[in-house]
């Protein structure tokens, strides 16, 4: 029995904080457990962003912007980073300053790719995001959810 137990410790490792991903195929089912015969609780679209909480050898246990705990199959995930917009609109600057020529402004729940997390210094509260038409821009930490 204790072996049994030890091997499930093993398998279900929890995920290093703030390990991000996003869902790298045109859906995945999320559920409320780690089976398929779990209910499904919803569908969520390509590069939809999930901080991973826990991984199985199959599953991970994942976390969204509203909060929302789920389980989803890792096979659907990939690392390509991206972050969804939590603001009601958000403007992203050619620079990483308030001053900066606008170069696109993002509607809340988009999902935007992250090219650059915030770095330490002057640019703390910005991160380098591309829009999927290519644009690209500073937006504010702050209006956003997945860095």
């Amino acid at each position: 029995m204790r072996l049994v137990a030890a091997a499930f410790c093993l398998l279900a490792l929890p995920a290093a904080g703030g390990e991000f991903r996003a869902v790298g195929e045109d859906s995945a089912i999320m559920y409320d457990a780690p089976s398929k015969q779990a209910t499904p609780l919803f569908v969520a679209t390509r590069y939809y962003p999930l901080e991973v909480v826990v991984e199985l050898e199959a599953w991970a246990k994942v976390r969204d912007h509203t909060g929302a705990i789920t389980w989803v199959e890792k096979r659907l995930l990939t690392d390509k980073r991206m972050v969804v917009v939590t603001a009601a609109s958000a403007e992203a600057h050619q620079l990483p300053e308030d001053g900066a020529p606008v170069s696109f402004v993002a509607a809340q729940n988009v999902a935007l790719e992250l090219v650059e997390p915030a770095r330490a210094g002057s640019q703390l509260d910005w991160i380098h995001v591309r829009h999927a038409d290519g644009a690209d821009g500073f937006l504010r930490a702050a209006a956003c959810w997945g860095d």
